[in-house]
C-alpha cells in the first residue's frame, strides 16, 4: 500500500506562491496546520519591498484570521502594529484581521487599543472609514460589553470631514455601512433611540441604497419614518 507523505513548503516557496497567487486559501490553512511558524513567516512578508508579496501576504493574513482566529491571536501586537502602516492596503486588511481575533481575545488586548481603531473614522481616505465602520460588528460580538462604546463612534459618522478623498457621496456610502452595522446589533444596543434617529436622517437620502436600508431597518422594527 502506497502511503502520500506531504511536506510543508519552505517559508520562501511559501511567499513566492503567495506572490503568483497560485496557493488557495484552504492549502494556506493546512499549511499553518503543518508549521506553526508559517504566521511569521507571512508576517513578515508584509514588510516585502515587493508589493506582490507585501499585499499578498496581508491579504492571506486577513483570510487566516477569519479561518483560524486563535492561530493568529498570539500576533495580535503586530497586527496593531500595522495600524501604523504608510501602506492603506495593509491598514485596510490590519482592520479586519484585528476584528477577526475579537472573538479570541481572551486578554482584552483590543480594549487597549479602542481608540485608536476608532480614530479611523476621522481618516481622510473613504476606503479606511468604510472598513472600520464595516468591520464593527464582529467586534462587537467579539465584545459586546463594548458595545455601546462602539455605536457612540459610529454614530459619529454622519460629521466626519469632507476631503479630496471623501466626498459627500462617500459620507453617504459610510453611513450605509453604519446602518447595517446598527441593524445587525439593534437588539443588543442600549441607546437605541439615537440610533433610530440616525437612521431615520437617511430615509430620503439620494443614494438609492442608502435609503431602502435605512426604510428597511425602520418597517423591520414597526417605526414610522420622519414626515415632510
Amino acid at each position: 500500500m502506497r502511503i502520500e507523505v506531504t511536506t510543508a513548503l519552505s517559508h520562501r516557496e511559501l511567499l513566492q506562491r503567495i506572490e503568483n497567487k497560485s496557493i488557495t486559501s484552504e492549502e494556506l490553512l493546512q499549511e499553518v496546520k503543518k508549521d506553526s511558524n508559517v504566521i511569521a513567516a507571512i508576517i513578515g512578508g508584509t514588510a516585502s519591498l515587493k508589493p506582490g508579496i507585501r499585499y499578498g501576504s496581508s491579504k492571506a493574513l486577513m483570510d487566516l484570521s477569519g479561518a483560524c482566529p486563535e492561530r493568529l491571536y498570539p500576533f495580535m501586537d503586530s497586527f496593531t502594529a500595522l495600524l501604523g502602516s504608510k501602506y492603506r492596503i495593509l491598514v485596510w486588511n490590519a482592520l479586519a484581521i484585528i476584528a477577526n481575533l475579537a472573538k479570541v481575545d481572551e486578554n482584552k488586548k483590543f480594549d487597549d487599543i479602542f481608540d485608536k481603531y476608532y480614530s479611523f473614522l476621522d481618516d481622510p481616505y473613504m476606503v479606511t472609514v468604510a472598513n472600520t465602520v464595516g468591520n464593527s460588528a464582529k467586534i462587537a460580538f467579539g465584545k459586546p460589553y463594548l458595545i455601546d462604546r462602539i455605536v457612540n463612534e459610529l454614530l459619529r459618522v454622519e460629521n466626519i470631514a469632507i476631503t479630496s478623498h471623501l466626498t459627500e457621496e462617500c459620507k453617504r456610502v459610510i453611513a450605509e455601512k453604519a446602518v447595517e452595522s446598527f441593524d445587525i446589533l439593534f437588539d443588543e444596543i442600549q441607546d437605541k433611540d439615537r440610533v433610530v434617529l440616525f437612521v431615520k436622517g437617511y430615509v430620503g437620502s439620494s443614494r438609492k441604497t442608502l435609503r431602502l436600508k435605512a426604510e428597511s431597518f425602520l418597517k423591520k422594527r414597526g417605526i414610522e419614518p420622519i414626515q415632510d
